[in-house]
């Protein structure tokens, strides 16, 4: 250890002994690197004698760019909605009395005038058999009023009996016919209560299962047996805002926005597997008022539905489809990205040089997103080829065909999601299903945000 200490501080004192001589035997060296930056700084050539402009220079970037033109865009919404029945029925008993039996099978498709339950009859029958037999009871008095009316008509007229022996023969015989009307009455409801004892469908519909199992006793304030659900057309409800429907006359007064002639929308229906559903439909009632708890009001559309695909309480996608959207700007939806001043795109100008151009963007269309303002006729979008931009790059063209009818038609995303709604909203998001894809084909906002 001892051994250690003293070559350390040999070491030591030799360094501090160099280090004191250094500036003395090196200065005409630190003399020779100073005019060396000097000369560097001042900018003269060094080296083979080339100028900065002489060397290597960097290849313009090659790029795949659309080209803005105007055209009428169909704009198809798309909403959340849910079927129901166009003909919902309560199946309930009219009589009290113990369930017989139930004779459809539950869920089964029920024609109109099948018999679903049948209640125990034999209470009803008595009672009707009672109303025929005071029925028969009264007829006889009537007949009996009637033949004493007659003996005495003939007496009155060769004064052989006083008038108010007529009179009352008169009553008799119009009291005992109001008694058979009153016992035909009795007998006409017991007839109607025994036949509310066989329950039938009134509708042709799917069933539903019974709430009542067989020997129930059926009471007046627990009546309610099963449901019969029509099927066919089938309804579809579905809610707008008044924010989208004050928007949406908005714009149809500045003529961005037009409904078509007698607002005879379009409707499809897009199932909860993806798929559309085969037939059309079209709107046929409108909530007057707007809904005090939500404040939104109530669109129904109709839905033929011959093969009973579309069942009662499905949720599905509604897209209206017949608006346009005239001379509308539409640009690549992968074109547009996100900077610390909202959206942006890449043009290329007049020079050829890539340049930075701010946007408002709408609704998605598809694969595309409308422009409302930052874009006209004419501009060279850059979609391919954005990564490695910078303000004021000389840009190559490399020709990419324009998408056209590609995405015409196609529907706009979802409420919450970028969606279109009658208002044009000012800013688009990405529903989840597109986030993975915008990842990978957009570049991160902080690396191609303008400064």
């Amino acid at each position: 250890l001892s051994f250690h200490h003293f070559h350390r501080g040999v070491y030591l004192m030799s360094s501090a002994s160099r280090r004191n001589l250094i500036p003395e035997r090196d200065f005409p060296g630190k003399i020779a690197f100073l005019l060396f930056c000097l000369l560097l700084c001042s900018g003269i050539p060094w080296g083979c004698g080339k100028d900065q402009k002489g060397g290597v220079q960097r290849p313009p970037a090659e790029v795949n760019v659309v080209t803005i033109a105007p055209k009428d865009t169909p704009v198809v919404w798309e909403v959340v909605g849910q079927t129901e029945s166009s003909h919902l029925v309560e199946i309930r008993s009219r009589v009290e009395g113990f369930l017989d039996k139930r004779v459809y099978e539950e869920g089964s498709l029920v024609k109109a005038g099948q018999v679903l339950f049948r209640i125990d009859p034999r209470n009803f029958q008595a009672t009707l058999q009672q109303a025929k037999g005071e029925l028969a009871q009264q007829e006889a008095r009537w007949a009996t009023a009637k033949a004493n009316l007659a003996r005495i008509k003939p007496l009155v007229e060769q004064n052989a009996v006083s008038k108010k022996d007529l009179d009352d023969a008169t009553g008799q015989e119009q009291a005992t016919a109001a008694s058979v009307l009153a016992a035909q009455g009795k007998v006409r409801e017991a007839e109607i209560n025994l036949s509310y004892t066989v329950i039938t469908s009134p509708v042709t519909g799917l069933s539903s299962q019974a709430k009542k199992q067989d020997g129930t006793y059926i009471s007046a304030s627990d009546s309610l047996l099963t449901y019969v659900a029509k099927m066919n057309p089938m309804w579809v409800t579905f809610s707008l805002s008044e924010n989208q429907y004050l928007n949406s006359l908005e714009e149809i007064k500045k003529d961005t926005l037009r409904f078509p002639p007698g607002e005879k929308f379009i409707v499809e229906l897009v199932l909860a597997d993806g798929s559309i559903y085969p037939q059309k439909g079209h709107l046929i009632f409108a909530d007057p008022s707007f809904s005090k708890e939500t404040g939104t009001f109530l669109i129904k559309a109709t839905m033929d539905n011959p093969q009973g695909i579309l069942k009662p309480g499905q949720f599905v996608r509604v897209r209206l489809k017949g608006a346009v959207r005239p001379k509308a700007i539409v640009a690549p939806r992968r074109a547009v990205f996100e900077g610390a001043k909202g959206q942006f795109v890449w043009c290329v100008d007049k020079e050829g040089k890539a340049e930075v151009r701010h946007v408002i963007v709408g609704e998605w269309h598809g694969e595309d997103i409308f422009i409302t303002s930052g874009l006209k006729a004419g501009d060279r979008v850059i979609v391919d080829g954005v990564m490695m931009l910078a303000e004021g790059m000389p840009v190559k063209i490399v020709e990419k065909k324009a998408p056209d009818a590609k995405s015409e038609g196609q529907p706009v995303a979802p409420d919450g999601a970028g969606n279109a709604d009658p208002s044009g909203g000012k800013t688009a998001t990405a529903p989840p299903e597109h986030k993975a894809k915008d990842a990978a084909t957009a570049p991160a906002a902080g690396k191609n945000s303008p400064p």
